[in-house]
């Protein structure tokens, strides 16, 4: 495997449990300013230490950019993150695949 597709299987990884897929889908309804850590458990009535593994698993899987403002934690949807891998996704679309049945 390539690092292209390493990168996407991480993304897509991370969104595959439902927990962490409502906390990005959160994020991208915020919009570039983000939410602070404790309001996104607030909106989503989840304990702050169940959010911090979600949060770390985006982070690690590069769909989330957090960013300390005093005592504060800014989160954020790394859009450009998501689009590459929806991207990857695609870009091969409707290219054909050759037949590997052997032909005489």
């Amino acid at each position: 495997m390539d690092k292209q597709t390493d990168s996407a299987a991480a993304a897509l990884a991370a969104l595959g449990h439902p927990a962490r897929l409502t906390v990005f889908r959160l994020l991208v309804r915020a919009g570039p300013e983000g939410v602070l850590v404790g309001e996104i458990a607030a909106h989503l009535d989840m304990p702050l230490s169940t959010l911090a593994h979600h949060l770390r698993s985006l982070k690690q899987a590069g769909l989330i950019v957090q960013t300390r403002r005093g005592r504060e934690v800014e989160t954020r949807a790394d859009t450009h993150a998501m689009r590459d891998v929806l991207d990857f996704l695609m870009s091969e679309c409707c290219k054909g695949v050759p037949s590997l049945a052997r032909q005489d």
